[in-house]
């Protein structure tokens, strides 16, 4: 767990930064959920590729991995394998293949509510 060592008010306290991750069962919405999330909706109905590229940073990859060929279906493969999703390849290639925009913003939503990230702890230094 990383820790940053800060000043504070009598000297120094320790932040320790918790990153959550979920895994296990289905995908938390559906892949026609797109409503149950307006954010993610709205960015996947106006601004797509801005959604694709900030999905993939989210994800750990660079930005511009959604210009090349295959990588949606990779990056959902991943984000299914990383948080143990059942699924199979198949499925996989159906949602990526046939319902491009919707998969993607399944993609966004799962991320969303599968990472928690900074729970702050802190704990001062005597």
């Amino acid at each position: 767990m990383p820790e940053v060592n800060q000043p504070c008010r009598g000297g120094l306290s320790t932040t320790t930064v918790t990153t959550i991750v979920q895994t296990g069962g289905d995908w938390s919405t559906g892949l026609f959920s797109a409503f149950s999330d307006k954010t993610v909706c709205a960015c996947g109905l106006f601004l797509l590729p801005c959604l694709e590229c900030h999905l993939t940073r989210i994800y750990g990859e660079c930005p511009c991995f959604p210009l090349l060929p295959g990588s949606l279906l990779a990056l959902r493969v991943g984000i299914r394998e990383r948080h143990k999703i059942q699924g199979t390849m198949c499925e996989d290639w159906l949602a990526v293949y046939c319902c491009w925009p919707f998969a993607v913003c399944q993609m966004a939503r799962e991320l969303k509510r599968r990472i928690t990230t900074l729970v702050y702890h802190e704990t001062p230094s005597v």
